[in-house]
Formats: structure tokens, sequence, C-alpha cells
């Protein structure tokens, strides 16, 4: 399968097309003849496309890469809020770097993460087309020529609020342990004690655990990596899921009001604010997400080897040459390390209970 002209299409362009195209094989598409599909719907017409058509190939194309809905609609919400009104049924042969400032300009420094994922997406349809033969460059790729600077740019790096590792299990105590158990209390319990995903927690399903074992497989197709990944699950783990035993004959869920479906993505949030926990951010509460930096923290200010965090944490390794070394995920490690942070994480409940209890 060819990805295009060398020059004309970037190393970094080649990998996105080349994986996405994986992606499409792994679930039985040929990238191919999806290719061919979408540029007849093009030739079929007597005229170069607008740019509005060509968005809507494009982001056809990506739909079976995303596994998120919300994000698949967010990559054609943008470009119609954006987009569409200045440029959507302009020729793309017509488009120049200039369109692309003015349509951008607006939200370039007062929406500088919004603006980044327009441009990104507004180069992502002009390289199709380029690949296409209906331009013959890309009018996107110079438009930051056209803009001012982003104030902090380099420097800023976006990090989701949350809990200082040392008051975890005071926060855990005071705050969430002491809560009204609720479905979406244990969920957030789970997803502290096994430093997952919030999707990864939501969408558990009963077949997945092995409680014998104590362990949690997650199947690729659950993963942001697309690769199966194990969990080892501490004492404090087991024991949630096993609270949540007498739900399972309600659906395959196990985090779930009705057992048919997940708990939604703001559950976890609700539960937070609720609570007001705070974060090491500035006037922010934590975030379910933050849980894992929290765990991270931990796991280096505890002499915990980087490379048993970051699997703990299902983190790629981007580095080809030392992935191809890693046949093992280590579980037995882990299991002693999750163990120790789940001991860790209810500490200040246990030195809250009178003794005997």
């Amino acid at each position: 399968m060819g990805i295009g002209t060398y020059h004309e299409i970037g190393l970094a362009e080649a990998r996105r097309i080349a994986m996405e195209a994986q992606e499409q094989i792994a679930k039985g598409i040929d990238p191919i003849d999806a290719r061919i599909r979408a540029s007849e719907i093009i030739l079929a017409q007597s005229q170069v496309p607008t740019f509005r058509t060509v968005a809507k190939l494009v982001h056809a194309a990506l739909v079976p890469s995303y596994r998120n809905s919300k994000h698949c609609a967010q990559w054609m919400n943008t470009i119609e809020t954006y987009a569409f009104p200045s440029i959507g049924e302009r020729r793309v042969d017509s488009l120049t770097t200039a369109d692309f400032a003015a349509l951008l300009s607006p939200i370039w420094l007062t929406k500088s993460e919004t603006a980044g994922r327009v441009k990104q997406r507004c180069d992502r349809v002009m390289m199709w087309c380029v690949a296409q033969r209906y331009c013959s460059a890309n009018p996107v790729s110079a438009v930051a020529a056209l803009l001012p600077a982003q104030r902090g740019t380099r420097q800023r790096v976006v990090h989701h609020p949350a809990v200082p590792w040392r008051n975890l299990p005071g926060v855990v105590c005071r705050s969430i342990e002491a809560s009204r158990i609720t479905v979406g209390r244990d969920a957030l319990m789970f997803l502290i004690f096994t430093a997952a995903r919030s999707g990864e927690v939501r969408g558990a399903k009963w077949q997945e655990f092995d409680l014998e074992r104590q362990t949690w497989t997650i199947p690729a197709n659950r993963m942001k990596a697309g690769q199966i990944h194990r969990v080892p699950l501490s004492t404090q783990a087991c024991q949630i899921i096993r609270w949540r035993l007498p739900f399972q004959v309600e659906g395959p869920f196990v985090f779930s009001h009705q057992g048919t479906r997940p708990i939604s993505d703001m559950t976890l949030t609700a539960i937070l604010r609720a609570a007001n926990i705070p974060s090491d951010s500035a006037n922010r509460t934590a975030t379910a997400h933050g849980f894992r930096s929290s765990f991270r923290d931990w796991a280096s200010e505890n002499g915990y080897a980087r490379d048993l965090a970051e699997r703990a944490l299902a983190h790629t390794i981007r580095d080809a040459t030392e992935a191809s070394y890693h046949r093992t995920d280590h579980l037995e490690q882990r299991s002693q390390m999750m163990q120790n942070w789940g001991n860790f994480v209810v500490s200040g409940v246990d030195a809250q209970r009178p003794s005997g209890a």
C-alpha cells in the first residue's frame, strides 16, 4: 500500500497513515479498498472537491480508529465550528496559508488548545488533498508564520490535577472511604487501587476478573495502546469486586447502575467535585486521571523501578529497540508493588479504626 510521495508527506504523517491502516486491518477492513472507495466518491464529481466534502471523507476514514465516540464526534465538531463557516464551500485547490491563518487568528491566543486541534485537523484534511493530487502543497504547514507566538507554548504542559501522594491516605479516609457507598464510590476506590484509567475501570466486565489468581485482564480493544493488559489486584481491590458480586446477575458490567451499561465518565468527576478533593493545582479539584500521577510519584519516591511503574500504568514503550526486548509484563513483581500501594492508600483508614475493629 503506497502512502504518498516522499518530501510531500513527512515521516510523522507517513507513520500515522501506516498505523491507521494497521488498525483498519485489525478490524477486518482493507485499507486500500477503503481508500479507493473514498477516492471514487471524489472522482465521481466533475470538479475539485470543497473543503467540507474532503473533511467529511477524512473523518469517515478515521472513525474506525476511534475507541471513544465522544472524541470521534469532537473531531468533526471543531472543524464545523471553526473552519466550515469561512472555507467550507471553498475548493481545496484555492485555499491558501492566509485563509487558514484567518480562521485560526480569533482563537489562536484566547483558546490556544482548541486552536491547536483545529490546525492539526485542517492539516490532516489538506494532506489528504496533497496525497490525492488536488493540491500541490499543504498550505497549513506554514500557517504558524502568519500567527503570533502563543504565550508559553514551549513550556505549556497540561497536567491532570492530582492529589499529592503523601496526602492520599488522609483524603481517602476523610472524603472517599467515609462517603456513602455507591457504585461510583466503589469504582473510584477501585480506580485508585489499580491506577487504571477511568474508561478501563468503567468498562470493566465480570469475565475479565480471576479473583482466585487476583488478576484483572483487560482486552486489547479496551486499552489505549491496543495491547492486552494484566493488572495484579491487591486484597483491597479484590474486596471491592467481591462486594459487587451480588450485582453480577444484572449484566456484564461490574460498575453499573443497572448492569446493562457502564457508569458515565462524569460519575467519578461528580464525586470528586462534591467532596471538593484538593489537588496539586491551585483552585482545581482533583481528577480521576490524576490518581495515576499520585501512584507514579509514590512508586518513584519509594524506590520502585521505572519499568514496573510504567507497566502498571500500561504506558507504551516508544523506543522500538527497547520495546523489542520487553517480552514479559513482570506480573509477579508488580503484584507486590500494587499490594504495597493498596496498603498505603488505606493506611489513613486503618489509623482511624479502633483496635480490634
